[in-house]
């Protein structure tokens, strides 16, 4: 493998690790895909990646000699590297719009839908084992109902995934978070002036654990977890929620993988 090409460590059904994924793929840029083999192993390698002990997160992009942390320095990184097409407006008003935009996302809803689908599979074992099946590469596949185990205590202690009130939290921030998307769009298909940009990628990739559109990171033939499903069924009709399903549909193109 050519130290040339961008390489991308990322978790495969993790949304910060999608938003980077959609962006590498809009901009159609040939990359390699490392995906996490057993998740909590991946702060290990995201500090050794980045030589930075406060780094202990994916997604994590080796770009140009460089081993870039955080979905939000990873674009910055990618329209430097590959200003077409852009994700970034050209005018300076709408592009800070759409910067503050993606901070909101990024911090208002990023860990909050995380924690309540963490919370939520941890709730529907049987399931939590079939998503491991087909999103986790590597030996925790061959785990069985001890994978389940494993990823209800990982995510327990880093998401605070078993804990009600916390998820509860949650609910408030995620259901503020697509107000805001409404709020934001109204009635339109872009956030900001009259095309993509991270904005709406960032918003889009992020609310995919609610939506599960068609494209996402996981496979839409697998049911939900029921409280999740209680959560999701009154707001299908919302138009942000409608929105994140056409804007996958419209702009999630495939990426182009090398070996």
């Amino acid at each position: 493998m050519s130290d040339s090409r961008p390489t991308l460590w990322h978790l495969t059904a993790s949304h910060y690790s999608e938003k980077v994924r959609w962006a590498l793929d809009y901009k159609q840029v040939p990359h390699v895909r490392r995906a996490a083999v057993v998740p909590g192993a991946h702060m290990v390698a995201a500090m050794w990646l980045t030589r930075d002990p406060g780094n202990f997160t994916f997604p994590v992009l080796q770009l140009d000699g460089r081993a870039i942390a955080d979905s939000t320095a990873i674009i910055a990184a990618l329209e430097e590297r590959f200003p077409e097409p852009a994700l970034y407006p050209s005018d300076p008003e709408q592009r800070q719009r759409a910067l503050e935009l993606e901070e909101f996302f990024d911090e208002e809803l990023g860990p909050h839908i995380r924690q309540l689908a963490f919370h939520e599979l941890a709730n529907d074992p049987e399931l939590f084992e079939v998503l491991i099946q087909r999103t986790v590469p590597g030996p925790l596949t061959r785990m069985g109902s001890g994978a389940v185990s494993y990823a209800r205590t990982f995510t327990g202690l880093r998401f605070a995934a078993g804990s009600g009130e916390t998820a509860e939290r949650s609910r408030v921030a995620v259901l503020a978070a697509l107000d805001r998307l409404d709020a934001e769009l109204d009635g339109g298909e872009y956030l900001v002036g009259d095309s993509f940009s991270v904005a709406d990628l960032t918003a889009a990739a992020l609310f995919y654990p609610l939506v599960l559109p068609e494209g996402g990171p996981v496979p839409t033939d697998l049911p939900s977890p029921k409280g999740l499903e209680r959560f999701r069924a009154p707001l299908t009709e919302r138009p942000g929620y409608r929105w994140v399903q056409r804007t996958y549909e419209r702009h999630r193109l495939p990426g182009v993988l090398v070996a």
